[in-house]
């Protein structure tokens, strides 16, 4: 059953030829168990074998219920390394106050995942530098990525880019679909007020953001993650979008919920594209 356990979470994982022998041959289970846990460890599947540990401990497997000794002390070792334990979801994700690094301390170099992408990007940048002293562009841009860094980490998003005029997030685990929403809609509300309110420069900033859905392989080199095919998509879609609008692709909308898809405009096409957009102050 360990071995079985391993399997769910490692893929294609075999202890058997790990340490070389024919499959079948009994493997005594305190050899077992060290094996499993080094290799998880070595390969970074070891929080997603603790994850798999505590599901069969809470709804079984085929059938059968396990009692599982010291799981509680391997979740709590884990939260003591900086992870935090979601009960909902059964998950665990890197504690954002102590750390948050771009793989959400799970993913492994080459790893391909369906995630949530969110381009963001500052229309008119060169014009508001230009009109502007470097301070208060500074204090601006630093003002706007404490808002963009909130409303995405808050809802275990990362920020896989942030350049000068713009910046790339991404989503992998809860609702992504709708976390990658309500993160660029929570933007534009606080831009929006942010240009009213404490805006140091001699013009309001106009924001475009384009969301999508695909395929995305990690990468710890930021270039090779920008080379992403879900990425480029959600940068065209950022370029249809209008001054201080949410542009997101068919595959999020969807899904949406009603009282959501109401907020967004008419179904729109762009070179085989389908989108919608929410824009500040749509009249309905």
């Amino acid at each position: 059953m360990m071995i079985r356990f391993a399997e769910l979470a490692y893929p294609h994982y075999s202890i058997y030829k790990r340490i070389n022998l024919r499959e079948g041959i009994p493997i005594p289970n305190q050899t077992a168990a060290e094996r499993i846990v080094s290799d998880m460890l070595q390969d970074g599947y070891y929080v997603d074998f603790v994850e798999t540990l505590i599901r069969i401990e809470r709804e079984g497997y085929m059938g059968h219920s396990y009692n599982l000794l010291g799981l509680n002390n391997v979740v709590a070792s884990l939260i003591a390394e900086g992870y935090d334990f979601d009960k909902v979801s059964g998950l665990f994700f890197e504690n954002e106050q102590k750390h948050a690094s771009p793989n959400w301390g799970r993913l492994l170099e080459g790893e391909e995942r369906r995630m949530a992408v969110l381009r963001i990007d500052i229309a008119d940048n060169s014009a508001l530098v230009r009109s502007n002293s470097g301070s208060k562009i500074d204090k601006a841009y630093k003002d706007m990525r404490a808002i963009v860094d909130k409303a995405v980490t808050s809802r275990l998003g990362r920020l896989w880019s942030w350049e000068g005029d713009g910046a790339l997030a991404v989503f992998r685990f809860g609702p992504f679909g709708k976390m990658v929403v309500y993160t660029g809609m929570e933007i534009l509300h606080e831009i929006f007020f942010y240009n009213r309110l404490h805006n140091p420069l001699n013009s309001p900033i106009n924001v475009r953001l384009g969301a999508q859905i695909g395929r995305v392989r990690y990468s710890d080199n930021e270039t090779e993650r920008l080379k992403n095919e879900t990425v480029k998509q959600a940068v065209f879609l950022e370029s249809l979008a209008a001054r201080n609008s949410l542009c997101v692709s068919y595959n999020i909308y969807i899904s949406m919920d009603q009282n959501t898809l109401n907020l967004f405009g008419p179904e729109k096409e762009r070179s085989g594209c389908k989108y919608r957009l929410y824009t500040m102050g749509m009249e309905k």
